[in-house]
């Protein structure tokens, strides 16, 4: 059985005030016609399918017409759930009347979770949906007080879906979480997503999903595997932020054959416009070609540029943040004692705040331009006396 496994959509999402659906629609319609073309036996969507409990109107009219080309169009089933972006009631409503069309989707956990069932010329395989769900809900829905954590939770859903597990049948595990190889602490791989937890830990294991022949997750934007080929993130399919600018996006194709042995190859999508960081100094920046990407400015210019956004959308018109890098300010000297700046000359004074500000002395020129500035100044002050 071969099938695409993706996730974290994230339609409806603004980047820096900046709706991103005329992007998202170029990447799915390239998504689309790789369905179309290879004809999978299902696409699954880990999660994440908006980036908002209410969506605005374009994302939901997009979603709806990618979900009616692939599972009514092509007549290929669409296996969903919720993530911790989605509104999982919102994605849950009509699920039985959608999934006579193909779509099945879980937005909200029902224990025991019953599997999706599809099958290909050497038996079924079975799909458990297991949306994204606060450890609070799990405890209450299993009335386990030991439920404290993502991890907690992840353990008993896991114990809960092997009860009843057909040992004859092959099994795919599609989830919404955090996961690391043991549960230990990593940080996210974008600043785009969202913690799961806030003061507590968001990590669970990857440890108890061994019973599983493939492990299709969501929730990470970076496609990467959890210490296990069998474990994958798909990663989001289009850049969300700065921090993803080293991301190869796309898609993961997957194979199951008869024995449970998995095959898994990573598809890349081209967006309309990349997103990373431009840096230099303004006039050779506006030396560039001009460019559509989306673009992160840092201007390395000592002295102020005046209009800076608007000279670098000059180039760069889809330009979306531009900045000037300063070192922390540090009101100290090396040893620790405080600067007692009522006893500086003004020359003095000037080189003191410059340090602090740019973390190194004033060049000789700028230290020549701020005392003939400072001469002349003080000729007018004495023109009025």
């Amino acid at each position: 059985m071969k099938f695409f496994h993706t996730a974290d959509w994230h339609l409806g999402k603004l980047v820096q005030g900046l709706y991103m659906t005329e992007d998202q629609e170029h990447i799915l319609e390239q998504f689309m016609e790789a369905v179309k073309t290879e004809k999978p036996d299902a696409v699954v969507i880990a999660g994440d399918l908006y980036d908002r409990a209410v969506p605005p109107t374009e994302a939901v009219q997009l979603l709806n017409r990618v979900l009616e080309t692939i599972a009514i169009d092509c007549g290929i089933p669409l296996l969903a759930i919720s993530g911790n972006h989605d509104s999982p009631s919102r994605l849950h409503f009509g699920r039985e009347m959608m999934r006579q069309s193909g779509f099945h989707i879980t937005g909200e956990l029902k224990l025991p979770i019953e599997p999706v069932k599809l099958t290909d010329a050497f038996g079924d395989v079975h799909f458990h949906l297991v949306p994204y769900t606060d450890p609070a809900q799990v405890r209450l829905a299993l009335q386990d007080e030991t439920i404290k954590t993502h991890d907690d939770a992840l353990r008993a859903i896991t114990a809960k879906i092997e009860e009843t597990k057909d040992p004859k049948a092959r099994h795919v595990f599609v989830g919404h979480a955090f996961l690391t190889t043991h549960g230990e602490e990593k940080e996210n791989t974008s600043t785009s997503e969202r913690p799961l937890s806030i003061g507590g830990a968001d990590q669970a294991s990857a440890d108890y999903l061994h019973g599983f022949h493939y492990v299709a997750l969501g929730h990470l934007h970076q496609a990467h595997n959890v210490g296990n080929p069998l474990v994958q993130y798909s990663g989001s399919p289009l850049k969300y932020s700065l921090s993803e600018e080293n991301h190869k996006k796309g898609y993961l194709v997957v194979e199951i054959d008869e024995n449970g042995k998995v095959d898994v190859e990573k598809r890349l999508l081209v967006p309309k416009r990349d997103m990373y960081a431009v840096e230099g100094y303004i006039d050779d920046i506006l030396q560039h070609d001009v460019c559509d990407d989306y673009v992160f400015v840092k201007l390395l210019d000592e002295t102020v540029v005046l209009s800076a956004m608007e000279k670098i959308r000059s180039v760069y018109p889809n330009a979306m943040h531009v900045e000037r890098e300063f070192p922390v300010l540090n009101a100290t000297e090396t040893n620790g004692a405080s600067k007692d700046r009522t006893k500086m000359d003004d020359y003095t004074l000037f080189q003191s705040f410059y340090e602090e500000v740019r973390g190194s002395e004033a060049a000789e020129a700028t230290g020549r331009l701020f005392k003939e500035t400072l001469e002349e100044l003080a000729a007018k002050e004495g023109e009025r006396k």
